[in-house]
């Protein structure tokens, strides 16, 4: 359309133009407030290490002195992860035309490698004091310290993991995760401590230690490893991929096609791009039209995702040579011309 002689906005670019403001603005909002959440986390380590500390200091318990390491541990995490949140929350520039997204991997890689320093703390110090077992004193206070201290880690956990899985925040996740491995910590020592209690076995203390250092482990494991396939760029999720392709088949006509898809998460981010295969005789105006459409539908069904589309011709043959390695698949037998021999 146009006015005066100058060009004005179609209704569709408009329509886009708010779409994509409005996103920008939501998406940047919520991240900013993951920083309280940050801020949460850090809160309920320093509380929770001087719970596990006076604890400690009454009982002489080694469990709870592993505890209240590994709270130790949780405030540096914490910390890691509030630095990490708000280089992941600043925009994108051109140093960094993505954005710092990816930012949020380290600190799920650093919270995995925390997590291992208090586990081989735990296992060293039960080790020695299995070998050298002593008497403890005023468990029962020392256990109704511990309890509070593994609630108050147990529900700032659970709303940590919660909120991360609903932002697409691989650092939250993490620190949340992180939480909840103190929680089975605290009690592993709970039980021990109150066998020792009931049985006078002093051993028992250092042995459930020893077992909860072990677990540790494993979670470690797989913050890491969740950490390095972020920062490998894995594929969205099955179920989001799923949602992708079905509204790419919804689309797929006697006249439209797509190949080439290939999907990437970047921290809370996501990315999608996909070769559209539209007649040749259509217009620019029209393929536009088209494309756009399907972004919309794309980002309707994933909030946020990023969608690059590559506009084709579908009787080119050539429209199907420049297909990218590793594209995930949409239908059989559109990887071809249209007509060419499938046999």
């Amino acid at each position: 359309m146009v006015i005066h002689g100058i060009p004005q906005p179609s209704p569709i670019d408009t329509l886009h133009a708010v779409w994509t403001t409005s996103k920008i603005l939501s998406v940047s909002t919520n991240r900013t407030q993951l920083l309280r959440y940050a801020w949460l986390s850090i809160a309920a380590a320093v509380a929770t290490i001087t719970l596990k500390a006076a604890a400690w200091v009454y009982t002489g318990s080694v469990g709870l002195l592993a505890d209240a390491a590994e709270s130790l541990v949780n405030l540096v995490a914490a910390v890691v992860a509030l630095i990490a949140l708000k280089v992941a929350a600043k925009p994108a520039d051109q140093t960094f035309s993505f954005g710092r997204a990816k930012a949020e991997y380290f600190s799920a890689a650093v919270e995995g490698l925390m997590i291992f320093a208090a586990a081989g703390w735990i296992l060293i110090t039960s080790v020695e004091r299995f070998l050298k077992p002593q008497p403890l004193d005023n468990l029962g206070l020392g256990l109704v310290i511990s309890m509070v201290a593994a609630v108050l880690n147990g529900v700032i956990g659970l709303v940590l993991i919660r909120t991360g899985k609903q932002h697409r925040s691989a650092t939250l996740v993490a620190d949340g995760k992180h939480l909840m491995t103190d929680v089975v910590t605290s009690v592993g020592v709970l039980v021990g401590v109150g066998l020792v209690m009931l049985t006078g076995w002093e051993r028992l203390d250092p042995i459930l230690g020893f077992a909860v250092g072990l677990n540790i482990i494993h979670v470690g494991i797989g913050l890491v490893s969740e950490a390095a396939q972020g920062l490998l760029d894995r594929t969205l999720p099955d179920e989001e991929n799923e949602k992708i392709i079905e509204i790419l088949r919804r689309n797929t006509t006697g006249e439209t096609r797509f190949h080439g898809l290939r999907t990437r998460a970047a921290g809370h981010l996501r990315h999608a791009s996909v070769h559209v295969l539209v007649p040749g005789d259509w217009t620019v105006q029209r393929g536009h039209a088209f494309t756009h459409d399907i972004e919309t539908q794309l980002q309707h069904a994933l909030p946020g995702i990023e969608v690059v589309t590559h506009l084709e011709p579908v009787e080119d043959p050539e429209s199907y040579s420049d297909m990218p390695e590793g594209q995930l698949p949409i239908d059989d037998g559109l990887d071809l011309p249209p007509g060419a021999d499938t046999n």
